[in-house]
């Protein structure tokens, strides 16, 4: 190992992600305070623990040759796979999901975990097959290598985690130069699943009733004979496209495609999800329909956010996590409490330090001559950003609830890990950006 690597490093990348996990910890010790000042929790000296491991690992990490990775991409993703699967049946019970594996006190949560390893796996194949012009088979592929991940996280149930996938995917076969059409398949899918699957409870809480021909949806029979009736056009169509070559038959089979499987899929999404996080999914509209259920944490967490104004009530000074009235506030709506506290400007600086996160790592990504580095930097800077802007615009209630945490400043142990060694993954990539 070449120590002097440690000083080739990309700095503003390194100090902008120690400077966040800083505020992490800081936000994490005010949200354990209750209106007494007493501190109730102890998971501030945690997150320092975890924090601490994760800048040694960014060293070890930075003199390790990220290249070797390309030939354990499978073994760690296998691994991980597994543990995911054990945690559905043996795993902690936390939030209505099973999703951690407990050590006493600590614990960890495989799924993190499993982000990496299948951004790794992911690239891996992708650069593997990057002369390959079967791009259909390349895409098929390369969605299965990220859905089988989904799937066993969806087991949890954690619905949060496994659409975390989905920008990893996308993103990463952006990059790789997958034809744009299959890209756009899959955002109207998933937003087509998406409709489905909220559409029976935003029909009675958000549209009160006004559309009743929306009804049909929910009718199995009638699902079901639209399903055979779309299949039987489109094999229809397949067989005028592969005889004729006429573009338009493949359309029909493109468009019918979506609305087959879209259907299909919201089907079973409703059998795996609950109803309440199904809820959280369109609360966000109206958060007072269910002023003290779902729309609860979105109410707190604006009161939270526009309280702090411009300069903010000053550190350790919030009033709406010290008397307790935000859920989850160290996780999931950490920026209400940094917001509340630091007001407007301490968002804007937040807002420039993820900023500039994302901009070191686009250019590490542009200037690597390394494929498989490249990809790994897209997959890692899709995850990054879905986080920031589910979690942040959740807070502001302009974004779904789903239970997606704030990289680097929520409290969880896995999630700091998984992104400080990221991040130590990233600047391995940077510091080799020229070999090849």
């Amino acid at each position: 190992m070449n120590i002097k690597r440690l000083v080739e490093i990309d700095f503003s990348l390194f100090f902008s992600t120690i400077i966040l996990t800083f505020f992490g910890i800081l936000m994490i010790y005010s949200s354990g305070i209750n209106s007494s000042g007493v501190l109730m929790t102890n998971e501030y000296i945690k997150q320092i623990i975890f924090a601490i491991i994760g800048i040694f690992l960014i060293g070890i990490i930075v003199l390790y040759d990220y290249r070797h990775l390309y030939d354990y991409a499978e073994y760690f993703y296998a691994f991980f796979l597994a543990l995911v699967l054990y945690t559905v049946f043996f795993g902690k019970l936390v939030n209505g999901a099973r999703a951690w594996i407990g050590f006493g006190s600590f614990g960890i949560q495989p799924s993190e975990f499993l982000k990496l390893a299948t951004i790794i796996l992911l690239s891996k194949y992708l650069e593997s097959t990057q002369r390959s012009e079967e791009h259909l088979k390349r895409f098929t592929i390369a969605g299965g290598i990220v859905g089988i991940p989904m799937l066993f996280i969806l087991l949890q149930p954690d619905l949060g985690t496994a659409l975390v996938f989905i920008p990893i995917f996308l993103v990463t076969c952006f990059i790789a130069g997958i034809t744009k059409r299959y890209i756009v398949y899959s955002i109207l899918l998933i937003g087509l699943i998406g409709f489905f699957t909220i559409l029976p409870l935003w029909q009675i809480h958000i549209l009160k009733g006004a559309f009743p021909f929306l009804k049909i949806f929910q009718n199995l029979k009638i699902v079901g004979i639209m399903e055979f009736s779309m299949i039987l056009i489109s094999g229809i169509a397949w067989y005028g496209y592969k005889r004729y070559r006429k573009d338009y038959f493949y359309w029909i089979v493109y468009f019918l495609s979506l609305l087959i499987i879209s259907l299909l899929a919201s089907l079973v999404a409703h059998r795996v999800l609950k109803d309440y996080q199904i809820m959280r999914l369109i609360v966000f509209l109206d958060p007072y329909i269910d002023p003290k259920g779902s729309g609860w944490n979105i109410i707190q967490s604006i009161t939270a956010i526009g309280s702090g104004g411009f300069w903010g009530r000053g550190y350790l000074q919030g009033t709406q996590s010290h008397y307790r009235f935000l859920p989850q506030q160290s996780t999931d709506f950490i920026f209400s409490i940094f917001s509340e506290e630091m007001g407007f400007i301490g968002g804007v600086l937040l807002f420039s330090l993820f900023l500039l996160i994302v901009l070191r790592l686009l250019n590490i990504m542009k200037t690597t001559s390394d494929p498989f580095g490249a990809y790994i930097v897209a997959g890692f800077s899709g995850m990054l950003v879905f986080h920031f802007l589910i979690n942040v615009g959740m807070t502001m209630g302009i974004m779904p609830i789903t239970g997606i945490p704030l990289i680097f400043l929520s409290y969880g142990g896995s999630s700091l890990l998984s992104a400080l060694i990221g991040i130590g993954i990233s600047l391995s990539i940077y510091v080799r950006r020229f070999e090849h």
